[in-house]
Protein backbone atom coordinates (compact mmCIF):
# COMPACT_ATOMS: atom_id res chain seq x y z
CA UNK A 1 0.00 0.00 0.00
CA UNK A 2 0.89 3.47 -0.93
CA UNK A 3 1.30 5.91 2.04
CA UNK A 4 3.05 9.64 2.20
CA UNK A 5 4.15 11.59 4.69
CA UNK A 6 2.60 14.56 6.39
CA UNK A 7 3.48 18.18 6.09
CA UNK A 8 6.68 19.17 7.73
CA UNK A 9 7.85 22.12 7.78
CA UNK A 10 10.59 21.82 10.06
CA UNK A 11 13.18 18.90 11.39
CA UNK A 12 14.23 18.48 15.28
CA UNK A 13 16.92 16.85 15.71
CA UNK A 14 17.22 14.38 18.79
CA UNK A 15 19.31 17.04 20.77
CA UNK A 16 17.33 19.99 18.98
CA UNK A 17 13.69 19.06 20.42
CA UNK A 18 15.23 17.37 23.98
CA UNK A 19 16.80 20.89 24.88
CA UNK A 20 12.99 22.10 24.40
CA UNK A 21 11.47 19.77 26.02
CA UNK A 22 14.13 20.18 29.18
CA UNK A 23 13.60 23.83 29.30
CA UNK A 24 9.86 23.62 29.05
CA UNK A 25 9.53 21.08 32.00
CA UNK A 26 11.82 23.62 34.26
CA UNK A 27 9.56 25.94 33.43
CA UNK A 28 6.50 24.50 34.22
CA UNK A 29 7.99 22.98 37.45
CA UNK A 30 9.00 26.09 38.63
CA UNK A 31 5.62 27.34 38.09
CA UNK A 32 3.64 24.16 39.69
CA UNK A 33 5.97 24.35 42.72
CA UNK A 34 3.73 25.77 45.36
CA UNK A 35 0.93 24.20 44.12
CA UNK A 36 2.42 20.80 44.19
CA UNK A 37 4.06 21.38 47.28
CA UNK A 38 0.55 22.72 49.12
CA UNK A 39 -0.93 19.62 47.90
CA UNK A 40 0.97 17.44 50.07
CA UNK A 41 0.79 19.87 52.81
CA UNK A 42 -3.13 20.97 53.11
CA UNK A 43 -2.14 24.80 52.65
CA UNK A 44 -4.43 27.18 50.92
CA UNK A 45 -3.14 29.99 48.58
CA UNK A 46 -6.75 31.25 47.65
CA UNK A 47 -4.51 33.51 44.80
CA UNK A 48 -2.79 31.15 43.06
CA UNK A 49 -4.77 27.91 43.75
CA UNK A 50 -7.63 29.69 41.00
CA UNK A 51 -5.20 28.59 38.44
CA UNK A 52 -5.35 24.22 39.57
CA UNK A 53 -9.08 24.22 40.64
CA UNK A 54 -11.18 26.62 38.48
CA UNK A 55 -9.14 25.71 35.24
CA UNK A 56 -9.02 21.94 36.84
CA UNK A 57 -5.71 21.09 34.28
CA UNK A 58 -3.29 18.63 35.80
CA UNK A 59 0.70 20.16 36.26
CA UNK A 60 1.39 16.94 34.55
CA UNK A 61 -0.37 18.36 31.29
CA UNK A 62 1.39 21.78 31.81
CA UNK A 63 4.45 20.15 31.75
CA UNK A 64 3.94 18.16 28.60
CA UNK A 65 5.60 19.55 25.59
CA UNK A 66 4.05 19.70 22.32
CA UNK A 67 6.39 20.73 19.01
CA UNK A 68 3.40 22.34 17.29
CA UNK A 69 2.01 20.78 13.58
CA UNK A 70 4.60 20.67 11.14
CA UNK A 71 7.23 19.68 13.05
CA UNK A 72 9.43 16.39 12.76
CA UNK A 73 10.92 14.80 16.01
CA UNK A 74 14.05 12.63 14.81
CA UNK A 75 14.27 9.38 17.26
CA UNK A 76 11.24 10.23 19.36
CA UNK A 77 9.58 6.96 17.95
CA UNK A 78 10.40 5.36 21.43
CA UNK A 79 9.26 8.02 23.73
CA UNK A 80 6.10 7.84 25.29
CA UNK A 81 4.77 10.92 23.32
CA UNK A 82 4.57 8.54 20.64
CA UNK A 83 2.09 6.95 22.37
CA UNK A 84 -0.32 10.23 23.06
CA UNK A 85 -3.53 11.35 21.60
CA UNK A 86 -2.59 13.06 18.32
CA UNK A 87 0.57 11.99 17.49
CA UNK A 88 1.83 9.85 14.69
CA UNK A 89 5.18 8.04 14.03
CA UNK A 90 7.01 7.31 10.89
CA UNK A 91 9.71 4.74 11.46
CA UNK A 92 11.58 6.27 14.22
CA UNK A 93 10.70 9.99 13.93
CA UNK A 94 7.30 11.85 15.53
CA UNK A 95 4.95 14.47 14.09
CA UNK A 96 1.57 16.17 15.66
CA UNK A 97 -0.99 14.72 13.55
CA UNK A 98 -2.82 17.64 13.29
CA UNK A 99 -5.52 16.45 10.49
CA UNK A 100 -6.50 14.24 13.28
CA UNK A 101 -6.71 16.58 16.10
CA UNK A 102 -8.68 19.20 13.58
CA UNK A 103 -11.18 16.33 12.91
CA UNK A 104 -12.24 15.32 16.64
CA UNK A 105 -12.00 18.19 17.85
CA UNK A 106 -13.31 20.51 14.75
CA UNK A 107 -15.98 22.77 16.93
CA UNK A 108 -14.09 23.59 19.83
CA UNK A 109 -10.90 24.47 17.04
CA UNK A 110 -13.53 26.64 15.40
CA UNK A 111 -14.81 28.57 18.14
CA UNK A 112 -11.78 29.26 19.66
CA UNK A 113 -9.89 30.47 16.61
CA UNK A 114 -12.99 33.10 16.14
CA UNK A 115 -13.31 33.81 19.68
CA UNK A 116 -9.81 34.37 19.33
CA UNK A 117 -9.49 36.93 16.25
CA UNK A 118 -12.50 39.12 17.42
CA UNK A 119 -11.55 39.36 20.86
CA UNK A 120 -7.92 41.05 19.26
CA UNK A 121 -9.85 43.12 16.64
CA UNK A 122 -11.74 44.76 19.83
CA UNK A 123 -10.57 48.05 21.32
CA UNK A 124 -9.47 46.76 24.87
CA UNK A 125 -11.92 48.59 27.39
CA UNK A 126 -10.41 49.64 30.84
CA UNK A 127 -13.04 51.18 32.73
CA UNK A 128 -14.18 48.27 34.44
CA UNK A 129 -11.83 48.76 37.89
CA UNK A 130 -11.81 45.02 38.61
CA UNK A 131 -16.06 45.49 39.96
CA UNK A 132 -16.91 42.02 39.15
CA UNK A 133 -15.06 40.54 42.57
CA UNK A 134 -17.30 43.44 44.30
CA UNK A 135 -20.12 41.98 42.59
CA UNK A 136 -19.23 38.54 43.38
CA UNK A 137 -19.62 39.74 47.04
CA UNK A 138 -22.26 42.31 46.96
CA UNK A 139 -25.29 41.45 49.41
CA UNK A 140 -23.32 38.82 51.36
CA UNK A 141 -22.79 38.70 54.77
CA UNK A 142 -20.12 36.72 56.99
CA UNK A 143 -19.26 33.32 55.86
CA UNK A 144 -21.22 33.17 52.78
CA UNK A 145 -17.91 34.57 50.36
CA UNK A 146 -16.47 32.53 48.09
CA UNK A 147 -12.73 33.26 50.06
CA UNK A 148 -13.99 32.98 53.47
CA UNK A 149 -10.28 33.10 54.52
CA UNK A 150 -9.71 36.46 53.44
CA UNK A 151 -10.97 39.26 55.16
CA UNK A 152 -12.79 41.97 52.90
CA UNK A 153 -10.53 45.02 53.65
CA UNK A 154 -13.99 47.55 53.84
CA UNK A 155 -16.05 45.05 55.29
CA UNK A 156 -18.89 44.21 53.70
CA UNK A 157 -20.95 47.60 54.25
CA UNK A 158 -17.91 49.28 52.65
CA UNK A 159 -17.59 46.52 49.98
CA UNK A 160 -21.79 47.45 49.26
CA UNK A 161 -20.91 50.82 49.34
CA UNK A 162 -18.50 50.82 46.59
CA UNK A 163 -20.47 48.71 44.18
CA UNK A 164 -23.50 50.52 44.55
CA UNK A 165 -21.36 53.99 44.13
CA UNK A 166 -19.97 52.48 40.72
CA UNK A 167 -20.97 51.46 36.45
CA UNK A 168 -20.71 48.01 36.66
CA UNK A 169 -20.00 46.85 32.70
CA UNK A 170 -18.59 43.13 32.97
CA UNK A 171 -18.14 41.65 29.74
CA UNK A 172 -17.32 38.20 30.53
CA UNK A 173 -20.12 35.32 31.11
CA UNK A 174 -17.61 32.93 33.26
CA UNK A 175 -17.19 36.16 35.38
CA UNK A 176 -20.65 37.05 35.51
CA UNK A 177 -21.87 34.01 36.17
CA UNK A 178 -20.82 34.10 39.51
CA UNK A 179 -22.02 37.55 40.93
CA UNK A 180 -24.68 37.52 43.36
CA UNK A 181 -28.47 37.59 42.48
CA UNK A 182 -28.46 40.89 43.69
CA UNK A 183 -25.68 42.08 41.43
CA UNK A 184 -26.35 40.97 38.29
CA UNK A 185 -28.84 43.59 37.70
CA UNK A 186 -26.39 46.49 38.65
CA UNK A 187 -23.96 44.99 35.82
CA UNK A 188 -24.81 47.42 32.16
CA UNK A 189 -24.87 44.40 30.10
CA UNK A 190 -26.31 40.88 30.64
CA UNK A 191 -23.34 37.96 28.99
CA UNK A 192 -24.67 34.72 28.08
CA UNK A 193 -22.88 31.93 26.77
CA UNK A 194 -24.36 32.65 23.34
CA UNK A 195 -22.87 36.55 23.56
CA UNK A 196 -19.74 35.16 24.60
CA UNK A 197 -17.72 36.00 20.82
CA UNK A 198 -20.12 39.35 20.80
CA UNK A 199 -18.70 40.82 23.74
CA UNK A 200 -15.14 39.20 24.78
CA UNK A 201 -12.52 42.03 24.74
CA UNK A 202 -8.88 42.19 25.45
CA UNK A 203 -9.28 44.62 28.07
CA UNK A 204 -11.04 42.13 30.12
CA UNK A 205 -8.54 40.21 33.15
CA UNK A 206 -10.53 37.09 32.75
CA UNK A 207 -10.92 36.73 29.15
CA UNK A 208 -6.48 37.02 29.00
CA UNK A 209 -6.51 34.68 31.70
CA UNK A 210 -8.39 32.06 29.74
CA UNK A 211 -6.20 31.92 26.87
CA UNK A 212 -4.42 29.14 29.10
CA UNK A 213 -7.49 27.23 29.01
CA UNK A 214 -8.15 27.63 25.73
CA UNK A 215 -4.19 27.06 24.92
CA UNK A 216 -5.21 23.29 26.92
CA UNK A 217 -8.48 22.57 24.58
CA UNK A 218 -6.37 23.37 21.30
CA UNK A 219 -3.82 20.35 22.71
CA UNK A 220 -0.56 19.63 20.69
CA UNK A 221 -1.13 22.00 17.89
CA UNK A 222 0.10 25.31 20.15
CA UNK A 223 3.76 24.80 20.95
CA UNK A 224 4.67 24.13 24.39
CA UNK A 225 6.50 27.54 24.97
CA UNK A 226 3.24 29.40 23.71
CA UNK A 227 0.90 26.93 26.68
CA UNK A 228 3.48 28.23 29.28
CA UNK A 229 3.21 32.10 28.10
CA UNK A 230 -0.27 32.10 28.23
CA UNK A 231 -0.21 30.05 31.73
CA UNK A 232 2.35 32.53 32.79
CA UNK A 233 -0.30 35.49 31.60
CA UNK A 234 -2.94 33.67 33.94
CA UNK A 235 -0.61 34.15 37.22
CA UNK A 236 0.18 37.60 36.91
CA UNK A 237 -3.39 38.41 35.61
CA UNK A 238 -4.66 36.82 38.99
CA UNK A 239 -2.42 38.58 40.84
CA UNK A 240 -3.98 41.77 39.72
CA UNK A 241 -7.80 40.44 39.86
CA UNK A 242 -7.31 39.97 43.71
CA UNK A 243 -4.96 42.26 44.49
CA UNK A 244 -7.68 45.03 43.11
CA UNK A 245 -10.92 42.94 44.59
CA UNK A 246 -12.39 43.64 47.81
CA UNK A 247 -10.31 40.77 49.51
CA UNK A 248 -7.32 41.44 51.56
CA UNK A 249 -4.38 39.60 50.11
CA UNK A 250 -1.34 41.32 51.75
CA UNK A 251 -0.62 38.03 53.53
CA UNK A 252 0.44 36.70 50.21
CA UNK A 253 2.71 39.87 49.73
CA UNK A 254 0.50 41.28 47.39
CA UNK A 255 -0.36 45.10 48.12
CA UNK A 256 -3.79 46.42 47.22
CA UNK A 257 -5.05 48.17 44.68
CA UNK A 258 -7.60 50.53 46.13
CA UNK A 259 -9.87 50.82 43.14
CA UNK A 260 -12.36 52.53 45.77
CA UNK A 261 -9.90 55.65 44.73
CA UNK A 262 -9.61 57.14 41.96
CA UNK A 263 -5.43 56.84 42.05
CA UNK A 264 -6.50 53.11 42.34
CA UNK A 265 -8.30 52.94 39.78
CA UNK A 266 -6.01 54.42 37.35
CA UNK A 267 -3.44 52.13 38.46
CA UNK A 268 -5.98 49.07 37.62
CA UNK A 269 -6.00 51.10 34.20
CA UNK A 270 -2.45 51.00 33.52
CA UNK A 271 -1.61 47.54 34.32
CA UNK A 272 -4.75 46.19 32.20
CA UNK A 273 -3.53 47.45 29.67
CA UNK A 274 -0.49 46.14 29.52
CA UNK A 275 -2.51 42.93 30.22
CA UNK A 276 -3.94 43.71 27.28
CA UNK A 277 -1.32 44.01 24.84
CA UNK A 278 0.63 41.28 25.98
CA UNK A 279 -2.93 38.94 25.81
CA UNK A 280 -3.42 40.25 22.23
CA UNK A 281 0.61 39.26 21.41
CA UNK A 282 -0.52 35.39 22.52
CA UNK A 283 -4.02 35.56 20.57
CA UNK A 284 -2.35 35.92 17.15
CA UNK A 285 0.94 33.01 18.43
CA UNK A 286 -2.53 30.83 18.94
CA UNK A 287 -4.00 31.98 16.16
CA UNK A 288 -0.58 31.55 13.87
CA UNK A 289 -0.55 27.99 15.85
CA UNK A 290 -3.94 27.09 14.15
CA UNK A 291 -3.56 28.10 10.83
CA UNK A 292 -0.25 26.04 10.91
CA UNK A 293 -2.33 23.56 11.51
CA UNK A 294 -4.56 23.94 9.42
CA UNK A 295 -2.01 24.08 6.71
CA UNK A 296 -0.03 20.65 7.48
CA UNK A 297 -3.79 19.03 7.63
CA UNK A 298 -4.42 20.70 3.63
CA UNK A 299 -1.18 19.26 2.87
CA UNK A 300 -1.69 15.75 4.47
CA UNK A 301 -5.36 15.56 2.70
CA UNK A 302 -4.00 16.68 -1.04
CA UNK A 303 -0.76 14.29 -0.65
CA UNK A 304 -2.60 11.17 1.45
CA UNK A 305 -4.45 8.85 -1.12
CA UNK A 306 -7.78 7.53 0.75
CA UNK A 307 -6.08 3.81 2.45
CA UNK A 308 -7.58 1.86 5.58
CA UNK A 309 -5.32 2.14 8.45
CA UNK A 310 -4.00 -0.44 10.99
CA UNK A 311 -1.35 -0.91 13.23
CA UNK A 312 2.59 -0.73 11.78
CA UNK A 313 1.63 1.89 9.22
CA UNK A 314 3.60 4.41 8.33
CA UNK A 315 2.45 7.77 9.66
CA UNK A 316 -0.36 8.80 7.34
CA UNK A 317 -2.39 5.64 8.07
CA UNK A 318 -0.96 5.60 11.75
CA UNK A 319 -3.25 8.16 13.68
CA UNK A 320 -2.84 8.05 17.33
CA UNK A 321 -6.21 9.28 18.63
Amino acid sequence: MTTTQPAVFERLSVQQWRVREARHRQRADQLTAGWRRRRQTGEANEVEDFLFTYYSYRPALLRRWHPGAGIRLEGASAEPRAQWRWYATDEADVLVDAGALLADRADTVGFVEGLLRRTAARRAKLGCSCLHEWAMVYGMRDGQERHTKLPLRLGHAGTDAVVESSRIECTHFDAFRFFTPVARPLNALQPTRETQTELEQPGCLHANMDLYKWAMKLGPIIPGELLIDTFELAREVRDLDMQASPYDVRRFGLEPVRIETQQGRREFAVRQQSFASRANVLRERMLQAIARARQAASADAVASPPAASGPGESISARRRR
